[in-house]
């Protein structure tokens, strides 16, 4: 929107257009709103930065962080269904670890930018 001298709004249909052209679907603003919400939980927070370290099973994170095995579990189910982490089986224990490199450079970043 610009000003013009005679005191009226002018709106710039042009880069309006513009603008609206390259927004995503709403159903892409909604998925990535989700994915955003999972990283609110300060318990998801802490496993992450675990899993950025090393890949470890449930018992090892539920001591790390000093909380139960169940918890522990119920916040892996959230990430994994997110694709934040994934796992493999070794035996009758299952190590998790972080799903991509992108995950890595969101924590960085977020990060970077709360120590500006």
């Amino acid at each position: 929107m610009e000003q013009q001298e005679n005191g009226f709004i002018h709106v710039d249909f042009q880069m309006q257009k513009e603008v609206s052209d390259s927004m995503p679907p709403e159903e892409e603003i909604q998925d990535l709103a989700d994915f955003f919400k999972v990283f609110g939980d300060p318990t998801r927070l802490k496993i992450l930065c675990v899993l950025k370290c090393s890949e470890m099973c449930v018992q090892d994170i539920a001591t790390l962080l000093s909380m139960s095995q169940s918890a522990i579990s119920h916040q892996l189910r959230v990430l994994k269904q997110m694709d934040l982490v994934k796992n493999r089986r070794d035996g009758k224990t299952i190590f998790y670890s972080l799903a991509d490199s992108h995950i890595v450079t969101i924590l960085s970043q977020g990060m970077d930018h709360i120590e500006e």
